[in-house]
């Protein structure tokens, strides 16, 4: 497998499209926790019409398979790869795993093997009236996370504690997941320039309708509560449209979050490199075919 990962706004997604169109019978499989949803297309990023050159469509798999307002985790993201990653083999393509969620990359390249755990009522409410700080500083004492998701809620935080709890009374079970042989591709950009990319997309899909997107889906019934679990994009939009955050506010506080999330995603690529994934780091301001030339003899080779 090929595997092309990176932080936002770095063109990873043109570019796996383009390694994909250069390799017969490729095929991309998503690893990104929230292009999952259907409904939730600009602000997570999906750029479905990249996926298309010409009259060129590369297949992809793990998009819009959820519905929005649902709740989609490591374990149920495992289950999926697997089935589209052995359906894709099965059929003689080539698999290209392109994504930004470090947690959901790691778990393939390394093969977690994890347990789908079920909600504990009773602990929720023991935990409910406790505030972040304080959900924060009982994960920390753990030993070793299971779950290292952004814990920026309560809801998410109390989640993470519930999936330790429920691993420090059981053990691990052996489940089958394969070790997969892949040529793991970093794209790297220089950092201003990946703060000023992040600034001009975060402008250019407030134009595309960013805003609409939300309001529709409050609209159809979200609350907003569910929207803003999903953070980021999702978080300060329903902040604006709730009234809780004026515009402009809303605007400035995004574009330091989304900085601040690229950052953490850098974080979490360099960690896997010292955890033993080996991650070639390529220069995307190269001329695209050359970079693709580039991978390509890295991935023959």
């Amino acid at each position: 497998m090929l595997a092309v990962v990176g932080p936002t706004a770095c063109g990873k997604t043109s570019l796996a499209v383009d390694l994909a169109l250069s390799i017969d019978g490729a095929e991309i499989i998503s690893a990104d926790s929230r292009q999952v949803y259907r409904g939730m297309d600009i602000g997570t990023g999906k750029d479905l019409a990249e996926y298309t050159r010409g009259d060129v469509t590369v297949p992809s798999h793990l998009l819009d398979i959820v519905d929005a307002g649902e709740k989609y985790n490591l374990f149920e993201f495992q289950h999926d790869f697997l089935k589209a990653y052995e359906d894709i083999k099965a059929r003689g393509a080539y698999p290209v795993m392109c994504g930004g969620s470090g947690l959901y990359v790691e778990s393939v390249l390394r093969g977690y093997r994890l347990l789908p755990v079920p909600e504990n009522p009773a602990l929720r409410a023991s935990l409910e009236e406790k505030s972040l700080e304080e959900l924060t500083a009982i994960l920390a004492g753990y030993k070793s996370l299971h779950n290292n998701t952004d814990t920026d809620s309560k809801k998410r935080a109390i989640r993470a504690i519930e999936i330790e709890e429920y691993y420090l009374s059981r053990p691990v079970e052996e489940r089958s997941f394969p070790q997969i042989n892949a040529l793991v591709v970093g794209v790297s950009v220089d950092r201003e320039v990946r703060r000023e990319r992040i600034s001009r997309r975060l402008r250019e899909r407030l134009k595309e309708g960013m805003v609409e997107e939300v309001r529709a889906l409050l609209d159809d019934g979200l609350d907003p509560e569910q929207l803003i679990y999903y953070g980021l994009e999702y978080k300060y939009l329903t902040l604006y449209l709730t009234g809780a955050m004026g515009y402009d506010d809303m605007v400035r506080g995004l574009e330091i979050a989304i900085h601040q999330f690229a950052k953490r995603q850098m974080t979490w690529f360099r960690g896997m490199e010292k955890r033993g994934v080996d991650i070639r780091w390529v220069d995307a301001s190269l001329e695209r075919g050359q970079l693709v030339e580039q991978i390509k003899k890295m991935l023959y080779d």
